[in-house]
Parts: structure tokens; C-alpha cells; sequence
């Protein structure tokens, strides 16, 4: 065995060794979730613990439908999510189109300024984002929700589809405008279909990102049945005592529509990342 030979072996040996780790670190803290979703409440605390269920049982679940408003707040984050999904995708594409595409002047320092938004904490907003709701008539609605993280997920966004749109020939846009498509018609008609891509790693991010959401969650809704799920998993945690079984069962449920997202639309996702970084 040659020098080299060793060489490659060693390096495949630390990558894969590097993989598993990384494997262990990313599913192990699902893994555990879901199979203490599937353990009685004594398996849960036990104090030498078990990786596979004992005597596996559908309880937890059960008793979370039964017994909590989760299905309510399913609803509601699947509400705000898919709203936001849909919103941050029609304003990044017509202001990624407009600033990127139609080459309006001082376009470049607007993009700048759009993306420099996006680096601006979301916590030092909260009082004047509540001002302003509070004004329009959005405070405690799934509406005004949808507009905070809209605000937050199109800058970036807008950003993204840019490598997109600069690997579609710009003569397409001209062919279009001689058949006498203006821009609205152009965009829709020529651009969006090549965006594929671009569009669902838009989509993915918006979603889980509303998804996930708690801090302008827990402050711009007040009442209990508008709760979306980071809100009602916080009150399925008790001040006193924390019902593990519950509390597995609904992070189970709630990963659940991420994962199946990613599983239709994950492979444009992952390609569009490496399309966007490297255009």
C-alpha cells in the first residue's frame, strides 16, 4: 500500500467519522423525541433511560387531541405559515424582479438597503410594530402576523432570487417585450416558470420560519384560540409540573408538516441554496 493510497484512506476515514458525528448531533435530539412520544410517564423519567420503548403506547397522542386545543393551534400556525409562505413569495419575486431585472436606477443601493434590514434584531421592533397594528386594526389577528414575518423573510428572500434571475438569459425578457409582453406579463409568464428552484427554497424558509416563530407570536396575539403552536406548546408546559408525555407528542405533531414539506420540495431547496450562493 502506497503513501497516497493511505493518504485517501485516512481522509475518507475522518469524513466519514466527521459524518456521523454530525448525524448523531442534528437526529439523536429528534430521534429521543419521538420515541419518549411512544413511553408511558415513569418510562419518560426514569433515571436510567431507555432507547426504545418498553411497552410502546399511543396515550400521549391520544390525550393530546382529547384533552389540549392543539389542533386548534395546528390550524392557526398552518394558517399563518402558509400565509406567509405565499406573501414573502409574491413580494420577493416582484421586487427581486423589479430590482434586479428591470435595472431601475439606484436599484443596487436599494438592494443594499433591503438586505441591511434584514440584519436588524426583530426584538428591538416589537414596541413600534405593536404601534402600528395597534393602529391599523391588526393587533390579535392572524393577518398582522402574516404581515410581521412577511417584513422579515421577504428582504432576504429578495436576495436569494437574485443569483436565480441572473442565470436566466436577459434576452428572454427582450423576445418577450417584442411579442408585446410588458413586465407584469413577462415576469409571470417567461421568468416564474424558470424559477422553480428559486421559488421553493423561497417557500421552504417563509414556511419554517413562520413555523417556528414565537416572539411576535406571544406579543400581537392575545386571545387563546388564535394561538399558533410555539404559543400553545408553551402552555402545555405547566409553572409547577411538565407533563414530558404531552410535551413529546406535541413536538412529534409539530415537526411532522416541516418534514413533510421538505420531503416534496426539499430537493429543490437543498440545490437552490447552492444555486443562489455560487450565481
Amino acid at each position: 500500500m502506497n503513501v497516497k493510497t493511505r493518504r485517501k484512506q485516512k481522509k475518507s476515514l475522518r469524513q466519514i467519522i466527521a459524518m456521523s458525528f454530525v448525524t448523531i448531533v442534528v437526529f439523536g435530539p429528534i430521534y429521543w423525541v419521538t420515541m419518549s412520544a411512544f413511553k408511558g410517564p415513569q418510562e419518560i423519567i426514569r433515571r436510567v433511560p431507555s432507547f426504545f420503548p418498553e411497552n410502546p403506547t399511543g396515550s400521549n397522542f391520544e390525550r393530546l387531541l382529547l384533552a389540549t386545543d392543539y389542533s386548534t393551534f395546528l390550524i392557526n400556525s398552518i394558517i399563518v405559515s402558509s400565509g406567509t409562505m405565499f406573501g414573502t413569495i409574491a413580494v420577493s419575486l416582484c421586487a427581486s424582479y423589479g430590482l434586479y431585472r428591470l435595472k431601475i436606477p439606484g436599484g443596487g443601493k436599494l438592494a443594499g438597503i433591503i438586505l441591511l434590514s434584514y440584519m436588524i434584531p426583530g426584538t428591538l421592533l416589537i414596541v413600534p410594530l405593536y404601534g402600528t397594528l395597534n393602529d391599523i386594526g391588526l393587533i390579535n389577528s392572524h393577518a398582522g402576523l402574516v404581515l410581521v414575518n412577511v417584513a422579515f423573510t421577504a428582504p432576504f428572500c429578495t436576495w436569494l432570487l437574485r443569483g436565480f434571475l441572473q442565470s436566466i438569459p436577459s434576452e428572454m425578457d427582450d423576445a418577450a417585450a417584442i411579442d408585446g409582453a410588458g413586465p407584469v406579463r413577462t415576469m409571470l409568464q417567461v421568468v416564474f416558470p424558470l424559477l422553480a428552484p428559486g421559488v421553493a427554497t423561497v417557500a421552504v424558509f417563509s414556511f419554517v420560519y413562520a413555523w417556528k416563530e414565537f416572539v411576535f407570536a406571544s406579543q400581537f396575539i392575545v386571545s387563546d384560540h388564535l394561538s399558533t403552536l410555539p404559543i400553545g406548546l408553551k402552555g402545555i408546559i405547566g409553572q409547577y409540573t411538565v407533563d414530558w408525555g404531552l410535551v413529546m407528542a406535541a413536538t412529534v405533531f409539530t415537526l411532522l408538516p416541516s418534514v413533510i414539506l421538505f420531503m416534496f420540495i426539499g430537493r429543490f431547496f437543498v440545490r437552490g441554496l447552492m444555486n443562489g450562493a455560487t450565481k
